[in-house]
């Protein structure tokens, strides 16, 4: 391929991955921010805060399993028609797109996201919970709790990505081979097996 298809390929990746970000942060904020303003239960917050947070790490694992993935044992199971094998190439073959997906945009709008729910629970406790100063320290701490848990998570993330990423793009590759089907995604080559 010549150096101008690839620099064009490249332009329209970044184009197009910016305005999917643009998109799915206004969806996933607005779906966050709209269930915490109906959900007067500060538990369910909490909970909804720590899937936002969960789903960051995920993201963030697999993006760092496609890049230190070896593409030859997910080969080998894909010709054996290991389920996800096929996805799982196709994870690795495509790897600074998915590092890109999954590291930046799902990674950077699970961090915003978060520290917008943090910031509307703390405001909720202190509008439940009046105190002197409450919302500066609440505040401060949740945000740090939330940090602590994002920065820790993705670490073991990253550890679990380089030494495991055969099993992790396998189950990656699984979970989009078990979704495409019942939502009728178009199969990429007309192929329908994992």
């Amino acid at each position: 391929m010549s150096n101008n298809k690839k620099n064009r390929r490249r332009v329209r990746w970044v184009v197009v991955i910016s305005i999917w970000t643009f998109f799915l942060a206004l969806l996933i904020g607005f779906i966050a921010h709209y269930s915490l303003n109906e959900i007067h239960s500060i538990a369910v917050s909490f909970l909804i805060l720590f899937i936002v947070v969960v789903l960051g790490i995920l993201f963030d694992l697999v993006g760092t399993a496609a890049a230190a993935a070896d593409i030859a044992p997910l080969n080998a199971k894909a010709a054996r028609r290991v389920a996800g094998a096929r996805r799982g190439v196709y994870l690795v073959k495509n790897a600074d797109r998915v590092a890109n997906f999954c590291n930046d945009v799902a990674g950077d709008i699970s961090g915003i996201v978060s520290g917008t729910l943090a910031a509307i629970i703390v405001l909720k406790l202190v509008v439940n919970h009046p105190l002197a100063q409450t919302d500066f320290y609440l505040n401060i701490l949740l945000t740090a709790l939330v940090a602590a848990i994002t920065v820790g998570g993705k670490a073991w993330g990253k550890v679990m990505a380089i030494n495991h990423s055969t099993e992790v793009i396998l189950l990656a590759g699984l979970i989009i081979t078990r979704l495409e089907k019942p939502f009728g995604w178009i199969k990429k080559n007309g192929n329908n097996t994992g």
